[in-house]
């Protein structure tokens, strides 16, 4: 990790770490940590430019290890997250989900997932959610074992990643406002 913070500050600058507000447990709000991936490029106006003229090459290759990441074991330890449980999401979605989505928050978010090793960015919202009520409704230690042990291969073999995947591609229950492949199929 400290090698990871070297190359993020090399590349990147300051900061190191990325900082976002997501829901945890029952929806309450944590300050999720990640390396930071993105530059910090403005428009001519002062706004920041959209994600994918800020990604970094360092961020892709990042991103692509699945290492950027790693800081979140920080929120573990800290109890904000497990190592296993659905991935927190954008806090703006809460008020976007319907109850039955909504289950995903029973539990605390982890670090991977069910979805995660089941297709990761290659499955849509609707079906990484289903997952994550799936995990709610049937969570046990051996099924945490063998999230945890499933992940390795995903990881290392770089399953699953899609590093320039837009979100209209796996939006289909309309989370993001900004996404039109929801909105179609409603």
């Amino acid at each position: 990790m400290l090698l990871e913070a070297f190359v993020v500050r090399v590349a990147l600058g300051r900061p190191i770490i990325f900082r976002q507000r997501r829901p945890g447990l029952h929806g309450k709000l944590f300050t999720l940590y990640k390396f930071r991936t993105m530059t910090d490029e403005h428009d001519e106006n002062g706004g920041l430019l959209p994600d994918e003229e800020r990604q970094s090459a360092v961020g892709d290759w990042l991103i692509r290890l699945s290492v950027d990441e790693l800081p979140e074991l920080y929120n573990v330890l800290q109890g904000d997250m497990s190592l296993v449980g659905p991935r927190p999401l954008l806090e703006d979605y809460l008020e976007r989900y319907t109850l039955e989505q909504a289950r995903r928050h029973a539990v605390k978010p982890g670090i991977t997932g069910l979805a995660q090793i089941s297709g990761r960015q290659a499955l849509t919202f609707g079906q990484r959610i289903a997952k994550d009520i799936y995990y709610v409704e049937h969570w046990s230690l051996w099924l945490d074992l063998k999230i945890l042990l499933l992940t390795i291969p995903k990881v290392v073999f770089r399953q699953g990643i899609k590093p320039d995947q837009q979100i209209d591609e796996v939006d289909d229950i309309g989370l993001n406002p900004e996404s039109t492949l929801g909105k179609n199929r409603a």
